[in-house]
């Protein structure tokens, strides 16, 4: 079951994990939960992320009808959702 959380963290520590997270072409999600992993000693479940490109939208004009940008809380639950079929499609 994946959960959602908030965490508060200093400014400079989350500007350079979303730098790293960017170079290693991961989310900052997958860095913050190897560093947990890493942190408590569990090793076993460590997803090792291939290094692709982030995908960047040439898109141009507003976003697509019945997207809020300033709903964050949808933004990251399509993002959640994205992230379970990945993780459904890696188990198959």
């Amino acid at each position: 079951m994946v959960e959602r959380i908030t965490v508060r963290l200093p400014s400079d520590l989350l500007s350079r994990a979303r730098s790293k997270a960017v170079g290693d072409g991961r989310t900052l999600t997958s860095l913050i939960e190897e560093g947990l992993r890493h942190a408590v000693g569990d090793k076993r479940n460590t997803i090792k992320q291939e290094r692709r490109p982030l995908p960047v939208s040439k898109a141009t004009g507003p976003p697509l009808p019945g997207i809020d940008i300033s709903n964050s809380a949808a933004l990251q639950e399509m993002e959640d959702l994205e992230y379970i079929k990945r993780l459904k499609r890696s188990f198959k």
